[in-house]
């Protein structure tokens, strides 16, 4: 009689702990944005000539480099400060409704490549506040995904991804970004 109310109480154990393992096996459901914008940004590097217009300069650089050419084919070790306007639409002459505001280094010899940290800093009616940004950059990638970390006033902790598209290059110059930003956390 001991052994079966053992194998009863094993039983039943074995009954509760397959009915909360099959609870959470629930297939992970997609979740949508709360909130999704478009932005681009605009980047003119300064080459020596363009002190003028450059939205952005390389602060730093390896040895064999400069701090006003990109260094080699990856510009490896190459650090970019940037303050660039922000539009609603691709055209560098549209009104600006904020800034992005921060750096990028290129951080791979074999590969172009980056790492970015900054802020959409915004100046706009529609938008108050700031939306920040980090993580690797695959150049040559069509898109590539970057974290948003953070924000305020409008964006105050948000947390998502963006989407970054390079929506134009010319050159070691100029590039426009297209920046489709998914939030998943809206305060």
């Amino acid at each position: 009689m001991g052994s079966t109310k053992l194998l009863l109480v094993l039983f039943c154990l074995l009954l509760i702990i397959s009915s909360s393992s099959a609870a959470h096996k629930k297939k992970m459901q997609a979740r949508k944005p709360c909130k999704r914008l478009v932005f681009y940004f605009h980047d003119i590097i300064y080459n020596g000539k363009n002190a003028r217009n450059a939205t952005s300069a390389i602060v730093s650089a390896p040895a064999w480099g400069n701090r006003t050419l990109l260094s080699g084919k990856s510009h490896f070790g190459d650090v970019v400060v940037f303050d660039d306007p922000i539009t609603l639409d691709n055209n560098l002459h549209s009104t600006p409704i904020g800034r992005a505001q921060g750096f990028y280094l290129y951080d791979k010899k074999e590969t172009f490549t980056a790492w970015l940290g900054f802020s959409f800093v915004f100046n706009s009616t529609a938008h108050k506040g700031s939306i920040n940004f980090a993580g690797a950059d695959p150049l040559m990638n069509k898109t590539r995904d970057i974290s948003v970390i953070g924000g305020t006033g409008d964006f105050f902790m948000a947390r998502g991804i963006a989407t970054l598209m390079t929506d134009a290059f010319e050159g070691e110059v100029y590039f426009r970004l297209c920046v489709d930003i998914k939030l998943y956390e809206c305060w």
